[in-house]
């Protein structure tokens, strides 16, 4: 038999017997395959983990989950997200009326975030312009670059503009005309 480490002697004088009960809960009784024993490890480390974070908020904050905030207290739970889609409800309410199919396609700020800060990027490295028409030719042809390099349709395309047919039909071009 080989020898143990004081260590692993150590590690085992601590840990304490889990109960039957407890046990029962977790594992189903009988054979478990690797893949059987991966997934009750992945929900206890998980259920572990997420009650020792709680416990540190718990302590970090002062007061228990579902208690009134005291009043000493600067810290609060669920941050201030809650106060901000309030304050901002008016404007983000009619995004909702518009069919889940076109929503990530107006959601999607990525694409113009990128169109934008290239644009700024040419216009800071040309400086100063002689008169409008040269800024907005200088625009036209970043544009056009930047649009030469788009090669992917974006994501769900083809059902949102179904819908932009169905909601606009007066506005919308139909590929017949």
């Amino acid at each position: 038999m080989p020898r143990r480490l004081k260590s692993e002697k150590r590690a085992a004088e601590v840990l304490a017997p889990i109960p039957a009960a407890l046990l029962n809960q977790i594992a189903p009784d009988g054979p478990m395959t690797p893949a059987d024993v991966d997934a009750v490890m992945r929900r206890f480390k998980k259920a572990i983990i997420e009650r020792a974070l709680g416990a540190e908020l718990t302590h970090h904050l002062g007061y228990p989950p579902g208690t009134a905030k005291p009043d000493e207290t600067t810290n609060h739970r669920n941050g201030t997200s809650v106060a901000a889609w309030r304050r901002a409800w008016t404007h983000v309410i009619p995004f909702f009326a518009f069919p889940p199919e076109v929503r990530p396609v107006i959601y999607t700020t990525n694409a113009l975030e990128s169109v934008h800060a290239r644009i700024r990027k040419i216009i800071k490295t040309r400086g100063h312009f002689p008169n409008d028409e040269a800024a907005t030719k200088l625009i036209w042809l970043a544009l056009r670059n930047i649009t030469a390099d788009w090669n992917r349709p974006v994501h769900h395309w083809k059902a949102a503009m179904n819908q932009f047919a169905i909601l606009y039909e007066d506005r919308f071009l139909k590929a017949s005309q």
